[in-house]
C-alpha cells in the first residue's frame, strides 16, 4: 500500500522553523493501530491523516508518537495547506470533522486562519510541585485541558529548563503550557508534553486555544500577536471571538513523497 506524505513547516514562512507536521491524506480510514505506526516512524510531534467526506469537507484525526489526541492546530494548519495547494486548488476554505468537533481553515493571500474552540483556562489548586518541575516560581497556575502557567516575562520563559521526570507524574493534563507577556508583542509560550511523546513541542496551535482568552483579558484586546519560543520558534496571529478563536499564520511545504507499508 502506497500512502501519500507531505511534510509542512507550521506557523513560519521559512523552512527548518516553526512546528513540522507530517500530513497523510487516504482514500478511506485504515486502522488505528497502523495510523499510529505510522506516526512513531514519522517521529514528529504530530502526522495528520484525513478522508474526504464531501464537497470541501474532511475527516481529520491526528497522532503524537505515543497516541491520538483529541485537537492539534499546527498540524490542522499543514493539513489545509495540503489540500489548498495539492488537491483543490480553487478553494479558499475547508472544514474538518474531529473529535473537538468541526473545525474550518480559510486561506488569504498572506495567512491560514484557524477557527477553533476557545478553552478559557480556570483556577487551579496544584497537588504537583509546579516549581520543582520547572526550576522557578510562577505567578499564576491555572488549567484547561492542560495545565496553564504564568510567569513575569519572556526571560523566565526562555530560560526555563524543565525536569522532564517530574512533568511525566503529572497525569491530569495532556501537557504543560508556560506563558510570559512579550518583548515588543502581546505574549509568549512554550508547551512541554512528555507524557504524549513530546518533551517540548515547537509550535502548539491548540494551547492558543487557552492562551487567546487568558491574554485578551489581561491585556484587554481582541487581537494578539504572539510567538512561540522554542528553538524552532513560531509566530501566530490571534483573535479572541468568545467561545471560539482564531489562530493564524502561515506555512511552507518541506517534504513531498510516500510511505510504502
Amino acid at each position: 500500500m502506497k500512502i501519500p506524505l507531505y511534510q509542512v513547516d507550521a506557523f513560519t514562512n521559512k523552512v527548518f522553523s516553526g512546528n513540522p507536521a507530517a500530513v497523510c491524506p487516504l482514500e478511506k480510514w485504515t486502522d488505528d493501530t497502523t495510523m499510529q505506526k505510522i506516526a512513531a516512524e514519522n517521529n514528529l510531534s504530530e502526522t495528520a491523516f484525513f478522508v474526504k467526506k464531501d464537497k470541501d469537507l474532511y475527516e481529520l484525526r491526528w497522532f503524537t508518537p505515543t497516541m491520538e489526541v483529541d485537537l492539534c492546530g499546527h498540524a490542522t494548519l499543514a493539513s489545509a495547506f495540503v489540500i489548498f495547494n495539492f488537491i483543490n486548488k480553487n478553494i479558499s476554505s475547508v472544514s474538518f470533522e474531529t473529535k473537538s468537533g468541526k473545525l474550518k481553515v480559510e486561506r488569504t493571500a498572506e495567512l491560514l486562519s484557524l477557527d477553533f474552540p476557545a478553552r478559557d483556562p480556570i483556577p487551579y489548586q496544584p497537588e504537583e510541585n509546579i516549581s520543582a518541575a520547572l526550576g522557578l516560581e510562577p505567578m499564576e497556575i491555572l488549567r484547561s485541558r492542560d495545565l496553564f502557567v504564568v510567569y513575569k516575562n519572556e526571560s523566565q520563559i526562555i530560560s526555563l529548563s524543565p525536569n522532564f521526570e517530574l512533568l511525566k507524574t503529572f497525569k491530569d493534563f495532556l501537557g504543560i503550557i508556560v506563558t510570559a507577556p512579550g518583548n515588543g508583542y502581546d505574549f509568549c509560550s512554550r508547551f512541554f508534553a512528555p507524557n504524549a511523546g513530546i518533551l517540548e513541542d515547537p509550535v502548539t496551535g491548540s494551547a492558543h486555544c487557552s492562551l487567546i482568552p487568558y491574554w485578551s483579558k489581561q491585556l484587554n484586546k481582541n487581537k494578539l500577536h504572539a510567538f512561540q519560543l522554542s528553538q524552532r520558534r513560531g509566530e501566530l496571529f490571534c483573535e479572541n471571538l468568545g467561545d471560539r478563536v482564531k489562530i493564524s499564520g502561515n506555512a511552507v511545504l518541506y517534504l513531498e513523497g510516500e510511505i510504502l507499508i
